[in-house]
């Protein structure tokens, strides 16, 4: 298994992180622990030996599942890392109820690593007026935290804002070959290096959009590495960076685990000609995407109440890569009101639309196509 140093931490931990958050179901719909007890012993059987879960995962059953499961284990034999969610009316007691409450879940009485989950600018300002900000960096000199960070899910300038607003042990992000341009992004990556901020990386299959490619982009790929996984391919991407210490992927099946454990038993970041195989499959899918919106927002809020960025979004990521499950899944995620059957033809986002995009034309478009999944 591919082991990675941090920085100044002193800490070793294996490359790939098992992330709790994707564990296969019963039927009904609660964590399949039996199969999902089998994935984490064969992960940790082939070196894997750090575990990352938070309150919401599995509508907060996953600390609880993963709690009783590493009583099997000594307690100084991986890295348990878990996280402080931003809560309805949060308080500062609120959460300290919620730190005492996840200790008691996990059955330790220290995290190896924390972290202030979820953080955009106004949430972490948040945080910081409510005081939890410090509250954490107390429970880190009084150990119970070893190493406190935050994950991020906002755009660049708020990620610059944080990680230089104190000195964090390490930052969680989303990255992989697709979103360099999202969220905090190729400027992000940098910022933490030039910080020396080792980096988590999540989504580094972007939710499991990358396993599957339409066979246009998957060919470049499949010429020089016919019997590679799409998913090996994003991950030895993310690795190939030396600033990410951590990649974690959300395995919800023991082919995912024995497939991710395949591509770091030996490690190889990505060669000059497979980086521009890559590079080819990514141009392949952007010149599938339905329009040009850029989710500025600048059309929003919609008189009829219409999601209109995320409508183009879902639309856009089906043009790509052609999955209708997924498709679906992320179409269902939008209310009925907020589709495109509700839009009232008044013209008002073409009106503020940098992109000048005929939005109602493509609404309409949108509707019918996904609505057809």
């Amino acid at each position: 298994m591919k082991q990675s140093k941090w920085n100044d931490l002193g800490v070793t931990t294996s490359l790939l992180g098992f992330g709790c958050m994707r564990f296969p179901k019963t039927s009904e719909g609660k964590i399949d622990e039996e199969q999902s007890a089998a994935m984490l012993q064969a992960a940790r059987d082939a070196g894997v030996n750090y575990f990352d879960t938070a309150w919401f995962y599995h509508d907060g059953e996953s600390e609880n599942f993963l709690g009783r499961f590493l009583q099997r284990w000594p307690r100084d034999s991986y890295y348990l890392t878990t996280k402080m969610p931003c809560l309805e009316n949060m308080t500062l007691e609120r959460a300290k109820e919620v730190f005492e409450t996840q200790c008691s879940k996990l059955q330790t009485d220290h995290f190896d690593f924390y972290m202030l989950h979820a953080m955009s600018g106004s949430r972490y300002q948040l945080f910081k007026d409510l005081g939890i900000v410090d509250y954490c960096q107390q429970l880190k000199e009084q150990g119970r935290i070893k190493y406190l960070g935050f994950s991020f899910h906002d755009d660049y300038n708020a990620f610059e804002t944080i990680l230089k607003d104190r000195d964090w042990d390490f930052c969680q992000i989303q990255y992989n070959y697709m979103d360099t341009d999202v969220q905090a992004g190729d400027r992000g990556y940098e910022l933490c290096v030039q910080k020396n901020v080792p980096v988590i990386v999540m989504e580094p299959v972007k939710g499991g959009t990358h396993a599957i490619l339409p066979d246009e982009a998957a060919a470049p790929l499949k010429a020089l590495r016919p019997d590679d996984s799409m998913a090996r391919w994003a991950l030895r991407w993310v690795g190939s960076h030396p600033n990410v210490k951590m990649i974690l992927s959300g395995m919800s099946s023991m082919a995912q685990v024995q497939d991710n454990l395949a591509t770091f038993a030996e490690f190889e970041p990505l060669t000059e000609a497979e980086t521009a195989a890559l590079q080819q499959a990514k141009a392949i899918l952007l010149s599938r995407v339905r329009n040009g919106c850029t989710g500025c927002r600048y059309c929003m809020p919609c008189p009829a109440g219409v999601d209109i960025p995320g409508t183009f979004s879902v639309w856009n990521n089906y043009g790509m890569y052609q999955n209708p499950e997924d498709a679906r899944r992320r179409w269902n995620w939008l209310d009925k009101e907020e589709q495109p059957i509700n839009c009232v033809q008044c013209g008002k986002c073409e009106g503020v639309c940098p992109q000048q995009l005929p939005i109602r034309a493509q609404l309409a478009q949108a509707q019918v196509e996904l609505s057809a999944l």
